[in-house]
């Protein structure tokens, strides 16, 4: 992989094929970045009416250049790239970035005409950036590479970015060279005909010069392989991202629980934490962490210590700190002592710091040694609002040297005011301490580095395969109604088969049938109305609760009946279905969706008739691990409930997590299942029980998993 994208990256000698004599035009500022930014290789514009083109001998053809190129940049009309890429692949060429843009992102005859150059550039064995992009850039100073029509250079860094989009694309660079935010390869990708996210991943992994990846997403090609390729990454090199497309327009009203839950951008979520990428929803945000991630180590613990001249900015850092999920340390005796001696009778030393608003450039090196200094501190955040008579530069300055002996902690700074950042700014990224203008983003950016510390001490976890009974499973599967839901009794059947108890349960299509049946079962029971038209029982009076004798069961069958003739008077019912009564315990919810894009989604959360009231749910992209399974369980609001609240006993967790895991494999065996709810489940002390569950299977045709190209 890492060869395949030297010749992107590291190329020795670049054609130019469309350079232009023409100011303004993309293949004349192509060429003008190349030139200007001081690229070590050979370059040959490429211009049939030309022999020079910015004082640079050019060629009439790619065929008629005498030395090997390794990287073609081809910025023609689109009718004359697929016979330029062929030129590319007899001349040796290994890789060619598509500028031009009208394919795939126009209609059927542009992906008609992708697909053309996509298949030349895989018979030659060459790599393909694009089509339809901004192009690439190195800032090593041995390759100096900027093979974009971008209209500035960020500085060098450690920071490698993939954009989805070329106009993003653009605003990214700027603001790299506006806020100096260090990049040590850009990638614009286009269409993502060969080169995808993915590749640049696994390239960017190796690569010794990148320690932050930065992404621009719009969409996913292969969901599963991105996943595969994050978990490890993420394990040692941060990746953040932007993904746009936080909503569906238009989609279907899903039936059941998960599916009316569950939607792209929650998928998104799931799959994201997942592999312990951090998203963000701006690309502000994604600025703000990425001068975090660039400039700052990871801290060895949750708490911060906040130093400021005003209570205002004070409060609002640690507001923020708390609800992100950071700890406000708190300072010792001795701390508080030493600060006392050095600030006014009026100021706070207690964390937040507020040294007031006469607070020197000094005060703020000493107050932030001190708080460095204590061990119940992990990070700091200085934050500066200009009074008369100090300058933010004095400040930069002074924070610059209380951290000069607290290297390996993270410390990050807040310049307010019109002129905060442009003054100190410099002298602050230089020593690794970023600055920001508004309290906020330093309290997410710090936030955002204490996730990733978690998730890369979270252990690996594992996907467990259960003994399963898959004769009995196919059979259930195999007998759906017409509208793809299984009866009740094949859904507890096939639940049962993957080892998930549910409760005993009998069907019955007559009054005597249901006094037989509860009978059967045993007292106290529950009788529930079968019908393929009713979605949510309960909402048409069709379930009757806690049966304890004959009399009870028949008076119900006649009631239930009545009511759902009334209430739903077109619903086809297929009779009634008597279960054990089950009480106690709490009721939890385990479900499945299938996403288009990435396949089956888990989902967990209190259950019963709340579950869409409260919506304290959370999700997992299949499959889970039983790391993910029980992140699911413990990142609810409500998970008190689950361990124990006031003297009740905690509830199974350990069984929540193996159900969890065996819906993932479940699903995972028989991707023709489209939904399914487990709902509720009632989890106990010990043990846990399905008293009811909902499954459809999808159509012939669209039972295979999701289609996903192979980026």
């Amino acid at each position: 992989m890492s060869q395949s994208l030297d010749a992107i990256f590291r190329p020795r000698a670049v054609a130019l094929v469309g350079a232009s004599r023409t100011p303004g035009t993309i293949g004349w500022m192509l060429l003008d970045n190349l030139l200007h930014y001081g690229y070590t290789g050979a370059v040959y514009p490429v211009n049939p009416k030309a022999n020079a083109v910015h004082s640079v001998p050019a060629w009439p053809s790619i065929a008629s250049i005498p030395g090997e190129v390794d990287l073609a940049v081809i910025a023609v009309p689109k009718q004359v790239v697929p016979a330029v890429a062929e030129q590319c692949g007899r001349k040796g060429v290994k890789a060619i970035i598509v500028i031009t843009a009208g394919f795939k992102e126009v209609g059927p005859a542009g992906a008609s005409l992708e697909n053309e150059v996509l298949e030349i550039a895989r018979r030659h064995g060459m790599r393909m950036v694009g089509p339809n992009c901004l192009g690439v850039l190195n800032t090593s100073a041995d390759v100096r590479l900027n093979a974009t029509f971008a209209p500035v250079m960020p500085p060098a860094g450690p920071i490698s970015f993939m954009s989805q989009s070329g106009a993003m694309g653009v605003t990214i660079l700027d603001y790299a060279a506006e806020y100096g935010i260090g990049i040590n390869h850009f990638a614009s990708v286009g269409n993502k005909a060969d080169l995808s996210g993915n590749d640049l991943v696994e390239y960017w992994s190796e690569d010794p010069a990148t320690s932050v990846i930065l992404m621009y997403l719009e969409n996913f090609g292969n969901p599963r392989r991105f996943t595969r390729i994050a978990r490890r990454v993420t394990k040692k090199k941060p990746i953040i991202a932007v993904k746009a497309g936080r909503t569906r327009a238009g989609a279907r009203a899903a039936s059941s629980h998960t599916g009316a839950l569950a939607g792209l951008d929650t998928a998104t979520d799931a799959l994201l934490e997942q592999c312990g990428v951090i998203r963000v929803d701006t690309v502000e945000e994604l600025f703000d962490m990425a001068m975090a991630f660039g400039l700052l180590p990871v801290p060895q613990d949750d708490t911060v210590a906040i130093v400021t001249n005003a209570g205002g900015p004070g409060i609002i850092i640690a507001d923020a700190c708390e609800s992100a999920g950071l700890r406000v340390a708190e300072l010792s005796a001795a701390t508080q002592q030493r600060l006392r001696q050095d600030l006014p009778d009026e100021a706070s030393v207690r964390n937040p710091v507020d040294m007031i608003a006469t607070a020197t450039a000094g005060n703020y090196r000493l107050a932030l040694e001190a708080v460095l200094a204590d061990p119940n501190v992990g990070s700091a955040i200085a934050a500066f609002v200009p009074p008369l008579g100090v300058r933010q530069l004095d400040v930069a300055l002074q924070i610059v040297r209380a951290r000069e002996n607290y290297a390996g902690m993270p410390v990050l700074a807040v310049l307010m005011g019109r002129e905060g950042l442009p003054q100190g700014r410099a002298e602050l990224n230089e020593a690794g301490i970023p600055a920001y203008i508004f309290p906020e983003s330093a309290a997410r950016a710090l936030a955002a580095l204490n996730r990733y510390r978690q998730w890369r001490e979270r252990p690996e976890g594992t996907y467990r395969r259960f003994d399963i009974d898959e004769a009995v499973a196919r059979s259930a599967l195999a007998r759906p109604f017409a509208d793809g839901y299984l009866p009740p009794g094949d859904a507890s059947t096939l639940l049962v088969a993957y080892g998930i108890p549910a409760v005993a349960a009998r069907m019955a299509a007559s009054e005597q049938e249901a006094a037989d049946a509860a009978e059967a079962v045993g007292y106290p029971v529950v009788l529930k109305v079968v019908s393929p038209d009713i979605v949510h029982k309960s909402d048409v009076g069709g379930v009757a609760i806690d049966l304890r004798d004959e009399a009870d069961l028949r008076r119900a069958y006649r009631e239930v009946l009545a009511r759902v003739r009334l209430e739903a008077p077109a619903a086809r019912v297929d009779g009634v279905r008597i279960e054990q009564f089950v009480k106690d315990g709490i009721e939890t919810i385990v479900g499945m969706s299938h996403d288009p894009t990435f396949g089956a989604v888990l989902m967990f959360g209190l259950g019963g008739i709340w579950v869409e009231a409260l919506k304290d749910i959370a999700f997992g992209v299949q499959p889970v691990s039983d790391i993910d399974a029980r992140t699911m369980v413990t990142s609810l609001r409500s998970r008190a409930i689950l361990e124990g609240m006031r003297g009740e006993p905690p509830s199974d967790i350990p069984l929540l997590v193996e159900v969890i895991q065996r819906v993932s494999q479940l699903v995972e065996d028989h991707p023709e299942i489209g939904e399914l709810d487990i709902n509720p489940f009632v989890v106990f002390e010990k043990g846990g029980i399905a008293l009811d569950a909902r499954v459809r299977v999808r159509r012939p045709g669209t039972a295979g998993s999701a289609q996903i190209s192979n980026n």
